[in-house]
């Protein structure tokens, strides 16, 4: 385990380097994607530090190796969020302490994505080394950004395959003064799906979209008077769908941590974990597929749009996946190394993407220094 200090110290590893490495931070998502076939590790976990904060800008930077938590932390200390919700998805991995650097590398959005947007578009500026050790930065730190190559979307959910970040600068954003969910009880999942695009369709800002067990759930995030007139009115509009409950305050905020790290699947210890992402109606038909195929543990987030699979470690129960995911797009997110070995981890590219994401690692890391195996073989 190698554990530079600084970003140069970094940079001349990799300028001397004479074989491959894994690449992380704490190393909290290691059990994710592909097994990394290198013999020695480099980990960002002592690029520490808060370098910047402009609260007046809605911008923060922090060196990659930071924890998200701390970031957080000084951002709540100014009424200010990340705007992403990113999750440390400590009970999926069993570690925590996740990093900033990883939560982009790993391109991490929680249940505000169908609002707030994915990880990517809040990034306005990294700082990483290349394969050839050689320290670069794209973007910048205000939030007018439009020049050269947009590096920062490309490194962002990378996975440490295309340069290890050293510092990340993201948008920030006030954080809600109130947050209330609505709680509609739904017999299924279809059900549930209805619900779900009754209330973002509604005009009252809904800001997570989730169906956890038999409960359609839509939060509104904002000033207190506004959040309880706004929830008040959803509840009012969406009636005919069934009975409800309005969960306030830190009992929201508890719910939707608990959406965000996908607790309600109640994992088992050798349990398999899915992501899958569908167009948001298709959701349901997609959770029945699965259901039919194995005994499936199910959550829908993000409108429908993001299913959460739980069930056994078996390359029959991923084949089912990769089936009923031939519309969307499918992630393996946890299983034993030798499933995550011996099948694709993620949706394979179209043959014209595939050319331009190895022209792309090339021209970044034309050496294949960096997690080699991590999404692709041979990649």
């Amino acid at each position: 385990m190698l554990t530079p200090d600084t970003e140069s110290a970094l940079a001349a590893l990799v300028a001397a380097a004479d074989a491959p490495f894994a690449i992380e931070g704490q190393g909290t998502k290691r059990a994710m994607l592909r097994p990394v076939q290198a013999a020695a590790t480099i980990s960002t976990r002592n690029l520490t530090g808060i370098t910047l904060h402009r609260p007046t800008e809605l911008i923060i930077s922090a060196r990659a190796g930071t924890p998200v938590a701390e970031v957080e932390a000084m951002l709540a200390t100014k009424g200010q969020m990340l705007i992403a919700e990113p999750p440390s998805y400590a009970g999926i991995f069993g570690a925590g302490n996740a990093t900033i650097g990883g939560a982009v590398a790993a391109g991490i959005s929680g249940p505000r994505r169908i609002t707030g947007g994915a990880m990517r578009d809040h990034v306005m500026g990294v700082r990483f080394v290349n394969g050839a050790g050689e320290v670069m930065h794209s973007g910048g730190r205000v939030l007018k950004n439009v020049t050269g190559l947009d590096l920062c979307k490309l490194l962002t959910g990378s996975h440490g395959t295309l340069g290890i970040i050293t510092e990340v600068t993201l948008k920030v954003l006030p954080r809600p003064e109130a947050t209330a969910t609505l709680a509609v009880n739904a017999a299924d999942f279809a059900t549930g799906q209805r619900v779900l695009s009754a209330g973002l369709g509604a005009p009252y800002g809904v800001s997570g979209a989730a169906i956890v067990g038999h409960r359609a759930l839509l939060r509104i995030e904002d000033f207190a008077e506004s959040v309880a007139y706004r929830i008040a009115k959803l509840r009012q509009d969406l009636a005919e769908h069934g009975a409800s409950e309005i969960i306030e305050g830190e009992a929201s905020r508890a719910l939707w941590r608990d959406v965000a790290e996908a607790t309600p699947l109640d994992l088992a210890p050798d349990d398999a974990v899915w992501r899958v992402s569908v167009k948001p109606s298709e959701g349901p038909r997609l959770a029945a597929a699965l259901r039919t195929a194995f005994d499936a543990k199910l959550m829908l987030d993000w409108g429908g749009g993001l299913v959460w699979v739980a069930g056994p470690a078996t390359e029959a129960a991923h084949r089912a996946v990769m089936a009923a995911a031939e519309d969307g797009a499918f992630l393996l997110f946890r299983a034993p190394d030798a499933l995550r070995a011996a099948v694709p981890v993620i949706k394979p590219d179209a043959p014209a993407l595939a050319t331009i994401a190895r022209r792309v690692k090339a021209a970044l890391d034309p050496r294949g220094l960096f997690n080699p195996g991590r999404m692709q073989a041979g990649f």
